[in-house]
């Protein structure tokens, strides 16, 4: 197999022993280890002015409208910044672009700390989406190289849970930070890890593992799903394996066998990769009003400290890191790499889950926990719509099928806090739950009729 031929031995180089060259090394899992720290940053830069914000309204005085036209920019230019970015990943590979994205995401989110007047900080807040647009393609680019099919929907789990990460700190320690010395520095703080972990992924992360000295023969025969060149001589590559039936099941989420998309044409006219796209967008829209909106609502309505606004704001986003992480785990083993059982599961639970919000309770410790069930609930299906592209393309398509989905879910999240602006400055706070609740009932309508992707083994 070529790409086999093509993988770096260990760092012995040609003295390494056949046997040491087909044990398989787990350097993927450093890969993944490493995304999970850039994105965590990353989001903890989007995230901030979420937390901020009570204290951006007191210099500069806006309506709840214009607050949320400013958490809207950023995600407008993300959404600008996806499919540009999928079209130059399948064609250059993910290295250069990636790190350049993380290193101007950094520079932004430092300027913003600067900022004397609205404008600028408008402006600063769009730049931060376009260089932080890249980012995600490129994750999920990289895992669907460096990763076998029965291990993707848990690496993009964990890539999606450091999305959700970043605001699980940000709450407490950006309020820590704005209460001893200021908001401004918030952003000066949060601009420095960005600049090292570029430098790490420049330094560890080829574009495919077969390009990394650190990536055995045997951990590429693994990722690639065939057998080591030294046991294989004069033999064919095994098929992948055909996932199993799961009866009933595969019938509800009408589970078929499909021929990968291999071209724009293809990938354009596929309902499926549009009907994603568009229960991706209701989706998105939900997690950033509760980002944008939550630390707001828990001051002025629940009358919480600024200590207890941010351990309580920082509930919804451990219940999402575990949501995240659980629910590609039981994608990938449990449900044999189907994807859309817990995209629909999330769907309809999170559309409870936003009905029970309007009458939530007042104590804080209460209160919590249910924004915590509330971010399992809404992120058990998350992760899968990064990975159901994945079972619908081939690779080289990939980037820009999944470039297309997370455009769509951008849009949503562009959309819904300046609509929930708008709610809120013409109805009210229990209105704004309401409408993420038939937003996600819609999603789940949409996913209903997209089809379960299974590929055509060949060998």
């Amino acid at each position: 197999m070529t790409i086999a031929n093509d993988a770096a031995a260990p760092a012995s180089g040609s003295e390494a022993k056949p046997a040491e060259q087909a044990r398989p090394t787990r350097f993927r899992w450093f890969v993944a280890l490493l995304f999970f720290s850039i994105y965590t940053i990353a989001a903890a830069d989007r995230a901030n002015i979420g937390v901020v914000l009570p204290f951006l309204r007191k210099e500069f005085p806006m309506s709840n409208t214009e607050a949320g036209a400013l958490a809207s920019l950023f995600l407008l230019a993300y959404a600008i910044a996806q499919l540009p970015s999928g079209f130059i990943y399948s064609k250059f590979g993910v290295r250069r672009l990636f790190s350049v994205s993380m290193i101007a995401t950094s520079v932004v989110t430092g300027l913003m700390g600067t900022v004397g007047s609205v404008l600028p900080l408008k402006i600063y807040r769009f730049a931060l989406g376009l260089a932080e647009g890249p980012l995600p393609i490129g994750i999920t680019s990289t895992i669907n190289n460096w990763f076998p099919p029965n291990e993707k929907g848990t690496a993009t789990g964990i890539f999606l849970a450091s999305v959700k990460f970043g605001p699980v700190i940000v709450p407490p320690i950006c309020a820590t930070i704005a209460a001893l010395y200021g908001w401004r520095e918030v952003f000066l703080v949060f601009a420095v890890p960005g600049v090292l972990l570029s430098a790490v992924w420049w330094l560890f992360v080829s574009d495919h593992p077969a390009q990394s000295r650190h990536v055995s023969e045997g951990e590429l025969a693994l990722i690639t799903e065939s057998k080591p060149v030294q046991a294989t001589a004069g033999e064919p590559a095994p098929a992948a394996s055909q996932p199993r039936s799961l009866g009933l099941l595969d019938t509800l989420v009408r589970a078929r066998e499909v021929t990968p998309l291999d071209t724009n044409r293809s990938l354009f006219r596929s309902w499926d990769v549009w009907g994603c796209t568009l229960g991706y967008f209701f989706q998105i829209g939900i997690v950033n009003v509760l980002l944008a909106w939550i630390p707001t609502y828990l001051m002025s309505v629940k009358h919480y400290s600024i200590m207890n606004m941010g351990f309580v704001a920082a509930a919804p986003w451990v219940g999402a890191v575990i949501g995240n992480l659980v629910g590609g785990l039981i994608s990938d083993r449990l449900l044999d790499k189907r994807r859309k059982p817990m995209m629909m599961l999330s769907a309809i639970a999170t559309a409870g889950m936003m009905y029970a919000l309007i009458n939530s309770p007042a104590d804080p410790l209460a209160y919590g926990v249910l924004l915590l069930a509330t971010g399992v609930l809404l992120n058990l299906g998350f992760s899968a719509y990064m990975v159901y592209p994945m079972g619908l393309t081939t690779k080289t398509m990939f980037p820009i099928a999944g470039a297309t989905v997370n455009t769509g879910g951008q849009l949503g999240g562009a959309c819904a806090p300046l609509a929930a602006g708008i709610i809120l400055d013409t109805l009210g706070w229990d209105q704004v739950f309401l409408f993420m609740a038939i937003a996600s009932f819609a999603s789940f309508v949409l996913l209903a009729t997209i089809s379960e992707p299974i590929q055509k083994q060949t060998r």
